[in-house]
């Protein structure tokens, strides 16, 4: 699901309290209404937009009573910084993911399905631990990731455009690219980007070619 729509979705704090209580139970809407304090109309409303979004399924006992419960696992990330607001979201990877190739982790937890309730809970236990040390992993390289931009906007900018400078130099690192193209991805004017580049081109820090805007080679 797009991160933005995500983040409209949950938005709502009687939409995030639904998925508070789903968490710990399949509930009907009787009871979400309950434990809501709002009427059940609103309920039923705020189910319906969960589940277009694939948070929420249903299903009905032999009562014919509809029960509703979360459907997937889904993790949003949001980052607010000095050079930007980014969110994304993404599903769990399978089981079969191999994590030994991310080049930047090292791990070795693993389980097997016949595992006996000691040792399943022991895992649980080292998982919760490897989520929070994660965690805290991703603070900290938020942090450095900005102190870094700092230092390249301060290396090659001055004044109120210099954040832009980092996020010019990020992406034509990766690979050259137009003007219309950098705008998009920085979301900035395209008449900003262009002087900004035509300013790098003159220090000798960048330079345009048939491929497009890329960083100038050192002689």
């Amino acid at each position: 699901m797009d991160s933005a729509a995500l983040l409209d979705l949950l938005g709502n704090e009687n939409r995030r309290r639904i998925l508070r209580l789903l968490a710990r139970k399949p509930c009907y809407v009787t009871e979400i209404s309950e434990y809501l304090g709002v009427s059940p109309k609103a309920v039923i409303e705020h189910l319906r937009k969960l589940e277009d979004a694939g948070l929420v399924e249903s299903h009905t006992d032999d009562q014919r009573r509809k029960y509703f419960h979360i459907a997937r696992n889904v993790r949003l990330e949001v980052n607010v910084s000095p050079y930007g607001f980014a969110s994304k979201s993404a599903y769990p990877s399978n089981n079969s993911f191999d994590i030994t190739t991310c080049r930047h982790l090292s791990l070795d937890i693993s389980y097997d399905e016949t595992d006996e309730l000691d040792e399943l809970l022991s895992t649980l236990k080292r998982m919760e631990q490897l989520e929070n040390e994660l965690s805290l992993a991703q603070r900290w390289v938020q942090g450095r990731l900005c102190d870094v931009l700092d230092r390249i906007s301060e290396t090659v900018g001055t004044g109120p455009e210099s954040r832009i400078y980092a996020d010019l130099l990020a992406k034509i690192r990766e690979e050259p690219q137009g003007v219309t193209a950098l705008s998009q991805e920085i979301d900035a004017p395209r008449e900003v980007v262009a002087d900004l580049l035509e300013t790098m081109a003159d220090e000798g820090i960048v330079t345009r070619t048939e491929r497009g805007w890329e960083l100038a080679t050192s002689e």
